[in-house]
């Protein structure tokens, strides 16, 4: 594994990658942080390169480059949701019960799939919101995920603890 860090307006992003696809992407203090004690840092590997530049590009609410080869580890049914994450597109939102609705699902296990996403805005689990349209759990916290909206110019709901079946 190899590892790279990059300032960014949410604070330190880290990122992982296998050496060809972008494997983790994720704020340095959010839940679910993992352990990359085994990780090599490598910050000029290619992925690396074009994930600053895509993510740089994003900040800047520029004309994104390609994005880089992503690579996400996990069962089948989180590679489901992270799929349908990618196909929201760029300043709208979806609830995690439409989401369910689509993946023939529950409210819950979808959120647990989303929170779990292992490489966040560029799957960009921050476009999913409370079946009320409240900003609900987000890893990076409350604050990144009404940022990234706020960025993207999407509308941005209230607040609210996570709530069962949303």
């Amino acid at each position: 594994m190899y590892l790279a860090r990059m300032p960014s307006p949410v604070g330190v992003l880290v990122l992982a990658s296998d050496g060809a696809c972008l494997t983790g992407l994720w704020m340095e203090h959010q839940r679910h942080f993992p352990d990359l004690s085994g990780g090599k840092e490598a910050p000029d590997l290619p992925v690396f390169r074009q994930a600053r530049a895509w993510l740089d590009a994003y900040f800047q609410k520029a004309p994104l480059p390609p994005m880089p080869p992503l690579g996400p580890e996990g069962t089948t049914f989180q590679r489901r949701v992270w799929d349908a994450l990618k196909a929201i597109p760029y300043g709208s939102t979806t609830t995690y019960g439409a989401l369910a609705q689509t993946l023939d699902s529950s409210p819950r296990s979808v959120g647990g799939a989303v929170g779990r996403n292992p490489i966040s805005i560029l799957i960009p689990c921050h476009r999913v919101l409370g079946t009320d349209g409240s900003l609900t759990g987000y890893a990076g916290g409350l604050d990144a995920k009404r940022f990234l909206l706020t960025l993207e110019g999407a509308a941005v709901g209230s607040e609210t603890s996570p709530k069962k079946g949303t």
